[in-house]
């Protein structure tokens, strides 16, 4: 009878994990953990002829669900079209959204609302929520402002702490749940935001910091906890000023180019002075480029690693507030907030590949050839050169940070896809935002679909008790992600 017991048990925990597994939209590989768990139930069925014909039909039926290429993300489909908009009220583990192009609404379907979210400190009995298997949990608290999550090849954490104008190095175990050691790396920095390490590779030389004005960089060797010696100054002059203050900064594999995002000065760049010569301009600035205060801004531009040789790598990018360069193809990812006062739900944020010499619209144009009205009749030549943004995302939820997997602790079905985290909607009746979310890849390309990762930040129509602005993953695998509105460094692992 105990053995009778046991047996149950165990087909009972397969089970659950395979539900686990089609909730993350797992794929059946060779080898993979879904085939393991498939050929083990298997077994384990075999051994349990004796249950009850009931759960013998359960089991089954979990067992097809797996012989298409793709499982079921859960058991409802995908949101698609004017289901896929949503606001906080809508938002749960697991849940998955495309949007397209064609389920764009027109220009102020709705009218613009100003709804600025109150950061407040935890409510009693708040907890964040995510998928099955995984926890999340602080991990850093008392870090006031904290931006941007890079971790060195030691495993080394450093974070921005912009408005202290401080890059801070966390040192944690594989593992651990808190950091051993906190120093202070360095400081006097204007608005610090990206964080790089150079050369590639597992003995960088250099960190370099994405100041709001220029780059800089120290000098750095493994291990070290405060820099050796004084910013290097390497970009200077960057446009800078509001509202888009960020400067992220990542390298190729190769270590030939760095790249830096500068965000617009504007919204959509409503008192630009008269055109210069187009044809000129563009040949020096690339295509679509704006001109006046917006020049060099709206960009992602290229230098060669001493900061010369500036080219712009593409342009028409409102604001790539992070930059990711993904593993393995060397390819270049934004995660962009988009234009604001055109309604609800126009036009979508996004997170694309970035495509060499690319326009990707603004201000004249968004997600392809829909004209931003303000600017009504005015750069035809533009239309049907606008490149459309690989993954579309409700508008306003303001992506900041990205990172990819690297597989060493998530899911077998999540090494490869990149994480985002939405920082907050302000230009929105409902909030949206105030979440990670999970973009699934395939073959090396994202889907197009976005999954609720983490959520529950919101605490009512207007308190939020967290902002998240960056992803990062450690050196044990688990996903580390930063909050600036009670300045809190999380800890997502998986199967601890």
């Amino acid at each position: 009878m105990r053995g009778h017991s046991a047996s149950k048990t165990r087909v009972n925990a397969l089970v659950t994990r395979i539900q686990l597994f089609r909730k993350m939209d797992c794929r059946v590989k060779p080898g993979n953990d879904v085939e393991r768990v498939i050929q083990e139930l298997k077994t384990a069925q075999i051994r349990r002829r004796a249950l009850k014909s009931n759960l013998l039909s359960t089991t089954g039926l979990l067992l097809l669900g797996f012989a298409g290429v793709a499982l079921a993300q859960n058991s409802s489909p995908v949101r698609t079209g004017a289901a896929a908009y949503g606001d906080w009220h809508s938002d749960a583990p697991g849940v998955m959204r495309k949007i397209t192009p064609a389920d764009l609404p027109p220009p102020l379907a709705t009218q613009p609302a100003a709804n600025r979210s109150k950061v407040v400190p935890k409510p009693a009995g708040a907890a964040l929520k995510t998928l099955e298997g995984f926890t999340v949990e602080p991990f850093a608290t008392g870090m006031q402002g904290a931006r941007v999550i890079r971790v060195a090849p030691n495993g080394d954490i450093f974070v921005a702490q912009s408005g202290s104008g401080k890059i801070t190095v966390l040192r944690a175990a594989d593992g651990a749940s808190k950091p051993a050691m906190t120093e202070t790396f360095a400081d006097g920095l204007n608005q610090p935001y990206g964080i790089a390490f150079y050369p590639p590779g597992p003995n960088p030389q250099y960190v370099y910091v994405g100041e709001t004005n220029q780059v800089v960089r120290f000098p750095y060797k493994s291990g070290d906890l405060k820099a050796s010696g004084k910013a290097e100054l390497i970009v200077p002059n960057i446009p800078s000023g509001t509202p888009h203050w960020t400067r992220d900064v990542a390298f190729s594999p190769d270590g030939a180019t760095m790249y830096v995002s500068i965000g617009s000065g504007s919204n959509v760049a409503e008192d630009l002075p008269p055109q210069p010569d187009l044809a000129a301009w563009q040949k020096t600035h690339g295509l679509g480029a704006a001109w006046g205060k917006e020049e060099w801004r709206a960009d992602v531009l290229a230098f060669d690693p001493d900061g010369k040789n500036r080219r712009p790598y593409a342009t028409g990018i409102r604001n790539c507030s992070g930059l990711a360069v993904q593993p393995g193809t060397g390819t270049v990812f934004c995660a962009t907030n988009e234009r604001d006062l055109l309604g609800d739900n126009l036009p979508p944020d996004y997170v694309t590949s970035v495509k060499e010499g690319a326009f990707y619209g603004w201000p004249w144009f968004y997600i392809g050839d829909h004209q931003d009205p303000r600017h009504a009749n005015q750069r035809a030549d533009l239309k049907g050169h606008v490149t459309i943004p690989d993954v579309l995302i409700q508008p306003h939820s303001a992506p900041l940070g990205l990172a990819f997997n690297t597989g060493r602790q998530f899911p077998q079905a999540f090494q490869g896809d990149a994480f985002v985290a939405l920082h907050g909607s302000w230009n929105r009746a409902l909030h949206t935002g105030y979440k990670i979310v999970r973009l699934p890849f395939k073959d090396g390309t994202p889907t197009g679909e976005y999954q609720d990762f983490v959520i529950g930040f919101a605490a009512g129509e207007q308190d939020v008790w967290g902002r998240p602005v960056d992803v990062a993953f450690a050196h044990d695998g688990a996903m580390l992600f930063s909050d600036d509105g009670n300045g809190v460094i999380y800890r997502v692992s998986y199967g601890e």
